[in-house]
């Protein structure tokens, strides 16, 4: 019987470990290309992006140069538990392999493994929603090579698809050149592969494999697959998602992303709250305010960070503050919520997202707040890196109606807007 795909966790490996030699011809005594500089960020880190925030994808697998000394800054600002890394080969095909064993002993035989390019920085989420939507019509085939434990699952039928490529079909006159010869080439069934694409993680790995003993550098995963007579799926793409080859293609991927860029907003809301307990004070927007009562929590308790944090990483689509900063974790008993905030911060500037407005409405008959609103939002302010007039602070009672209004605890909410 077929898994349900639903039960069949994504993997992204990405194949970081290129100098990239046309680029280096362009561009004499530069970063590689995925470290190139782009919009404030680097290739790389826009190629990541969409991987990052999307919540079917695992886990990301970047991997690089045995002596890559550009990552560790990316992994800082990232700062995502979705991101691994391990050592790239000595060509693209190679690279793809090390990273397919470096999963093996957590993925399973028909778990889906994504392949990106890291220097295609203007991937979209709808592309990539696509993809993955795609793989319901997708079945594991059987693999000529049965040596890997598990390798290929035989499909109970529907269609006879291998895995997902996304293209874009070629809409220009192709010419193809003979010597001195010139000759138009018929277009009709003409695609550009593009990346991602997705195949299950036996198959992909038996399919790249047979192909390097077999002495044949193939381009792209879906050749590898193609070679052992399979066929993947074709899943139109946007024609924008294009890759760095030289250094004057960064010119036109930043045009292509501000393009996209200047009609992405994303909205996000937060709320958190505590109960009260022992202690003379509560912290909130990272200030000291003397009360009766202190709050339960594993951490210093502030709702208003609490509550902005989630906002923010609700539009960024990266999950909430527990999952970055669980309980759980020792490292975090009693810290200062203001870590979290930069931490917050720095995703959404990796993101390529600016903080438009934030609006924070705290919850509670007690402490008043109103005197110290000016001093949160200095805190905010400071550390999200923007203006005063973009934060708002506002406070409000229940009317003495539940627990909050029997001074059993305290919450707030937060909503933001981000944008390019």
């Amino acid at each position: 019987m077929k898994p349900a795909v639903a039960t069949r966790r994504v993997w992204a490996i990405v194949p970081a470990a290129g100098s990239g030699a046309r680029f280096a011809a362009s561009a004499p005594g530069s970063a590689p290309k995925q470290y190139a500089p782009l919009l404030g960020a680097t290739v790389l880190e826009w190629s990541l992006r969409e991987l990052l925030a999307e919540p079917r994808v695992h886990a990301v697998v970047v991997a690089l140069a045995p002596d890559d000394a550009h990552w560790a800054g990316i992994a800082a600002r990232l700062h995502c538990p979705k991101l691994l890394t391990t050592t790239g080969g000595a060509n693209r095909q190679d690279t793809v392999i090390n990273g397919l064993d470096f999963l093996a002993a957590q993925a399973a035989a028909d778990d889906w493994i994504l392949v990106h390019d890291a220097a295609r920085p203007c991937l979209n989420a709808s592309d990539l929603c696509a993809l993955l939507d795609a793989l319901g019509a997708c079945a594991v085939q059987p693999t000529p090579n049965t040596s890997e434990p598990g390798g290929g699952a035989i499909t109970d039928g529907g269609p006879s698809f291998a895995g997902a490529v996304l293209a874009a079909p070629i809409v220009d006159t192709v010419k193809r050149e003979h010597g001195d010869h010139v000759a138009t080439v018929d277009r009709h069934g003409l695609w550009r592969a593009l990346t991602p694409q997705i195949f299950a993680f036996a198959q992909l790995r038996d399919a790249l494999k047979e192909a390097r003993l077999a002495g044949i550098a193939v381009t792209d995963e879906a050749q590898a697959i193609e070679r052992m007579g399979f066929r993947p799926r074709l899943v139109p793409g946007s024609a924008f998602n294009v890759k760095v080859t030289r250094a004057e293609d960064l010119s036109i991927v930043a045009r292509i992303l501000k393009m996209t860029e200047d009609t992405r907003m994303r909205v996000g809301q937060g709320f958190d709250v505590h109960a009260f307990g022992e202690g003379d004070h509560v912290i909130l927007g990272g200030v000291r305010i003397a009360h009766s009562k202190g709050v339960v929590a594993h951490s210093d308790g502030d709702v208003i960070i609490h509550a902005l944090c989630d906002a923010m990483l609700g539009a960024l689509g990266d999950g909430d503050i527990g999952q970055h900063f669980p309980d759980s974790d020792p490292r975090y008993r009693g810290a200062d919520s203001r870590v979290f905030l930069r931490v917050v911060a720095a995703r959404m500037q990796a993101a390529g997202l600016r903080l438009i407005n934030a609006d924070v409405t705290v919850l509670a008959e007690a402490p008043r707040v109103a005197a110290h609103r000016a001093a949160m939002a200095a805190n905010l302010c400071a550390d999200l890196g923007v203006s005063a007039q973009l934060i708002n602070i506002k406070a409000t009672t229940t009317e003495r109606l539940g627990f909050i209004g029997r001074g059993e605890g305290l919450a707030a909410s937060a909503s933001v807007l981000l944008g390019p």
